[in-house]
């Protein structure tokens, strides 16, 4: 089974991409998703966040989104112990779902893929990119977000160029049909890779 890797900063558009390929038959883990998932049901990681930012993380045992992000956002080291929490949980949780599917390959869908050197799993890596300009136009106008807000939140993610250095494809996601045009080119290199590998490659 092949595991491809699937980001991009905020506003790239990389769900859309992801959705893409979807349609084409492709399994879709989303890695944020499941993290705030994991972290409303796992109890062994609910007590190692507990243990590290107290009980007011948790309220009625689901997680205080708003507490925790008031605690860890301003403080790099506290994010970073955090990460270093929930990512093996969901590290663990991909790999089974990832032994459940039946398809020649599977996406992992994550926002800081590159970050976390996640992307170190993969076996090959996809990079969604668009114009500043126009993903800080997105998510303005999906988040209801201020133009200086977004730019703090890309601030904390790393540049394209870095990110593009270490991929393994790059979609740049202007228009919609020119991207799912690159994502049906890209379907077709994946099976082809896929095919090629041999058992002991994946």
């Amino acid at each position: 089974m092949m595991r491809v890797g699937l980001t991009g900063g905020i506003g790239s558009g990389k769900s859309t991409v992801a959705a893409f390929f979807e349609d084409l038959g492709i399994p879709v883990y989303n890695s944020d998703a499941k993290a705030k998932a994991l972290m409303a049901e796992d109890k062994t990681l609910q007590k190692e966040i507990i243990g590290l930012l107290g009980e007011e993380a948790f309220t009625e045992g689901l997680p205080n989104r708003e507490y925790i992000a008031s605690q860890v956002f301003p403080d790099p080291e506290r994010l970073g112990a955090l990460n270093a929490l929930v990512h093996p949980a969901v590290r663990k949780d991909f790999d089974r779902w990832a032994g459940e599917q039946q398809t020649p390959y599977v996406i992992q869908e994550a926002a800081i893929l590159f970050e976390t050197g996640g992307y170190r799993n993969m076996d090959h890596t996809i990079l969604v990119t668009a114009p500043e300009q126009e993903r800080i136009r997105r998510v303005m106008q999906r988040d209801g977000a201020a133009e200086a807000a977004v730019r703090v939140r890309m601030e904390r993610q790393w540049d394209d160029a870095r990110k593009a250095a270490l991929a393994d494809f790059v979609v740049h996601n202007l228009t919609l049909p020119h991207t799912r045009q690159q994502v049906e080119q890209l379907h077709r290199q994946l099976l082809k890779l896929s095919y090629s590998a041999g058992p002991g490659d994946c």
